[in-house]
């Protein structure tokens, strides 16, 4: 088959056709795309499902979609409805699957009982642990609706079910609290799942419902019980060395009519489980008061009854209290003197005007951030009963805003599936209320500690939605992370404190936080928080050019940590990207203050014309491998997370030079920086027109359709046989080295997204839909979670890279120093969602008008920037 062919097959394997235009439906307006099929779907074998639509049959297998806080921990709701992947004791427990489960019992009816949920996947019946012995004390074996249908609106998600055996239409939403610059009820432990039955029947129904649980924070010789609460339960355990760690979990409805059985009964076997599924079967709602400890478990009964037709909804409400861990990580260095910010020291977030996290805490290990504001369990509880409504209202403001938008689908999907990582635990909030962050999670652990720069680089996300959280980021960064030379640890110590300085800086992640304070500076329109950090930046900015340039070229050239785990050696596409966004976000940072920015602009000029020449070779950007003539020491004997030098190495290093290069490959990252500068609304550092090019050969020779002949001896799971997806990195003109850089051969969702949006700011919607869709179609809930893409663990940071497709869609901005709203639209008319530091809502662009419709808070705008043009806003 020719390679054109090829190609024409998989454009239409991602659901794209000849280029024309079509009208993507919404609600204001229409943005002017690449023409889609008409399901503009994923194709499975004989199942299609369009993007952000539903999920059915086989697409239901893997769903499992996050409930809980930002930074507070988190259950799932599958695809089926089941509860699953509970983890709320400050770590991840990605497996765990308790036995709680939603019941109805109908009266009159001999089958009236199931379990509300959908079919039990196939996976569940055979391959995981315990298999082999029967899946001892599963809740799988009872009964449960034949027919479900999830559709997910971030922050809800919502179940039917349908059965032939039952006169009833079920639905179920479950949903946690999401709203824009409200960081602290965005992050409350809490969850709710709403039950609604209407009686689709001729005839009155008498019914029970249900929900059942078994004390899954129970264990061997440690204290436990079940304890009352109003409507509800309260299930506790210890845990953690000595049996320490105590974790309260509540469960409980707003029906005053519920019944609260505390106690199962104990017995041998499967006993609990049995005699708790004969009360549901059997339509009973038994009340037995709380025992003192070793309860199996507990159930509330809601009895109701309903005439033909009515409807009626049960809200079951959970809460969770774990206030202490045994967590710290990384190894911290000497306490800071008292110094003078003015000079480049900072030793806490108050130094730089963000006072709110500077609450006195000095712990050994990590407290959660919750445990500083709610007392116990029942505080929280009484705060999540008295607040439902009013939270729901709010997230469902956020909710309706998001996709009240004339973009994409399969944006649209890309970007709510993966803010479901800020509900997930690869998200933390120690006590005093700053962001830590997992780079992603393990199983059962955390996954690369300390909130890591280079990772978090991708990330765009949270500098919108939570934007004075994103700001404690740049904190911990530039204060109790940097030394006073200026160099930055890139994985900040837990809890956070000043860091030991024994490794590299990585220059991906210290020039990227130099723009990310020109972002946060923008997007907040603090000027004297600006003041207060900038001396700071100065030291780390210095630092960069001191240790990466020290010739003074305007490149990076020294040997350079970065995200690949590695070091580059010589200058390259990627990383001298970076170098002169650093440069231009400091140079209009310098300017605006009034400093001196001469030098650095002269290093700008520099680095830009030798980026455009010597890194270019008429069509991408490569690197140009160096290892002598440098002041670092020999590769062979260099600090390095690739360990040393084997025998067989130092003769590859002769014969190729060191380990872990990329040289005359195409990056899929190799103009990253330039990204990562527009994201930070920085003008492009290096002419657009080789951007694009770049840009556009990574899509020619990375995108592959089809990966069955695609040999990839480094962590082929991410994509594989069949699957299409992005590869960091492919050598189209040769030169690929016996030792590429680590990683290169893998497929990263994070690095789609960030190649596929900034092809799309460039102009190339089709292209960068091309890459999205195949990214997108291994995560159809077939094989992998649609809320979970991970890398180096589920949930990983980079993935948040996704939410700058709406920036570079339509060009959507709010600066708030300049009080103008930018556009820069790529799809012609649309309306989209904007969120700013003091609100959120839609704009509409139509016909060359604006329309901003703010739904919560207030977002002052003075002038509109249309295509570079500005002028005064009218609104």
């Amino acid at each position: 088959m020719s390679k054109n062919s090829n190609r024409r097959s998989f454009l239409k394997h991602v659901g794209i056709g000849s280029i024309g235009t079509a009208i993507v439906p919404g609600v204001t307006g229409a943005a002017t795309l690449p023409a889609n099929d008409k399901t503009s779907g994923i194709k499975t074998g004989k199942v299609s499902r369009a993007y952000n639509a539903a999920y059915t049959g086989e697409h239901l297998n893997r769903v499992a979609f996050p409930i809980g806080g930002l930074g507070a921990g988190m259950f799932c709701m599958e695809g089926t409805g089941a509860i699953s992947h509970m983890s709320v004791k400050n770590a991840p427990d990605v497996f765990n699957t308790p036995p709680l489960f939603a019941a109805i019992a109908v009266k009159q009816l001999s089958n009236g009982a199931k379990v509300l949920e959908g079919p039990v996947p196939g996976w569940k019946k055979f391959g995981q642990k315990d298999a082999g012995n029967g899946a001892t004390g599963a809740t799988t074996g009872l009964p449960r609706f034949r027919h479900a249908t999830f559709l997910p609106r971030f922050p809800f998600a919502t179940l039917d079910l349908l059965d032939d055996d039952l006169p009833l239409q079920v639905s179920v939403t479950g949903w946690s609290p999401f709203i824009p610059g409200d960081e602290d009820n965005s992050g409350m432990q809490v969850g709710g799942m709403e039950y609604t039955f209407q009686n689709t029947g001729a005839a009155k129904l008498d019914a029970v419902f249900s929900f059942n649980a078994a004390n899954f924070l129970r264990e061997e010789q440690s204290n436990n019980s079940i304890s009352a609460l109003q409507n509800g339960f309260i299930l506790t355990g210890e845990t953690g060395k000595d049996k320490t760690l105590k974790t309260d979990f509540a469960i409980f409805t707003n029906d005053d009519a519920t019944v609260i059985n505390h106690c199962w009964f104990r017995g041998g076997w499967w006993d609990p489980l049995t005699m708790a599924w004969n009360a549901v079967k059997n339509a009973e709602t038994p009340s037995v008061s709380p025992v003192e400890k070793d309860a199996p478990g507990a159930s509330l009964y809601v009895p109701f009854s309903l005439a033909q037709g009515e409807k009626k909804t049960i809200k079951v409400m959970f809460a969770w209290y774990t206030p202490d861990s045994l967590l710290t990580f990384g190894t911290p260095g000497k306490k800071k003197e008292p110094c003078d910010a003015a000079a480049g020291c900072c030793n806490s977030p108050a130094d730089i005007g963000l006072d709110k996290y500077d609450k006195d805490f000095d712990a050994k290990y990590y407290k959660p951030w919750y445990s500083s504001r709610f007392k116990n369990i029942r505080d929280v509880c009484a705060y999540w009963k008295e607040h439902y409504d009013a939270l729901r209202g709010r997230s469902v403001l956020f909710k309706n805003a998001f996709f009240n938008s004339t973009l994409p689908p399969e944006v649209l999907e890309a970007v709510a599936a993966n803010l479901t990582i800020l509900k997930s635990p690869t998200v933390m909030r120690q006590y005093d209320g700053r962001l830590w962050n997992w780079e992603g999670c393990g199983d059962s652990f955390g996954c690369c500690h300390g909130s890591c720069t280079h990772v978090w680089n991708y990330a765009q996300a949270t500098a919108h939605l939570f934007p004075a959280l994103e700001r404690s980021l740049r904190a911990t960064e530039f204060c109790e992370s940097q030394d006073a030379q200026g160099h930055q640890n890139f994985r900040a110590v837990l809890p956070i404190q000043p860091a030991s300085h024994d490794f590299h800086a990585a220059a991906d992640g210290q020039l990227g936080g130099i723009m990310k304070v020109y972002r946060e500076w923008r997007i907040s329109g603090d000027n004297e928080w600006l003041k207060k950090i900038y001396p700071m930046v100065k030291k780390s900015m210095d630092y960069c050019i001191r240790t990466w340039d020290p010739k003074g070229k305007g490149i990076i050239e020294e040997p350079h940590h970065n995200t690949y785990d590695i070091e580059f050696w010589g200058p390259d596409g990627m990383h001298c990207s970076f170098y002169l966004g650093a440069l231009e976000a400091f140079i209009a940072m310098s300017d605006y203050l009034g400093r001196d920015a001469s030098a650095y602009k002269a290093l700008a000029a520099k680095g830009k014309s030798f980026l455009e020449t010597a890194l270019y070779d008429g069509e991408y950007f490569i690197q140009k491998i160096q290892y002598t003539g440098l002041q670092a020491e020999n590769p062979a004997t260099a600090k390095s997370f690739g360990g040393e030098y084997s025998k067989e190495a130092q003769e590859l290093l002769k014969k190729e030079g060191p380990k872990y290069q990329y040289g005359t490959g195409c990056l899929s990252d190799g103009i990253l920086g330039a990204w990562v500068a527009r994201m930070c609304f920085l003008n492009d550092p290096v002419d657009s027109a080789k951007i694009k090019s770049h840009l556009k050969a990574v899509h020619k020779y990375n995108l592959k359709e089809n990966l069955s002949d695609h040999a990839n001896p480094q962590r082929p799971a991410f994509a594989l046989g069949e699957e299409g997806g992005l590869l960091l990195c492919s050598w189209p003109k040769g030169g690929k080295l016996s030792l590429p850089f680590v990683y290169s051969d893998e497929v990263w969702t994070g690095i789609e997204h960030q190649a596929a949006s900034h092809l799309m700011l460039m102009g190339s919607v089709t292209e960068g839909l091309e890459i999205l869709r195949a990214s997108r179609n291994r995560y159809d809930g077939t094989v992998r979670n649609p809320f979970n893409e991970y890398e180096c663990g589920h949930w990983y940071a980079r993935a948040l890279s996704s939410y700058g497709y709406l920036q570079a869609l339509t060009g959507l901005r709010y600066d708030a120093v300049e009080q103008t709203l930018y556009i820069d639209s790529k799809v012609g008319n649309f309306t989209a969602f904007l969120s700013a530091a003091t609100g959120f809502g839609n704009v509409t662009y139509k016909a060359g008008k604006v329309l901003v419709n703010v739904v919560s808070g207030t977002i002052d705008i003075r002038f509109l920037n249309i295509n570079g043009r500005k002028t005064p806003y009218n609104a």
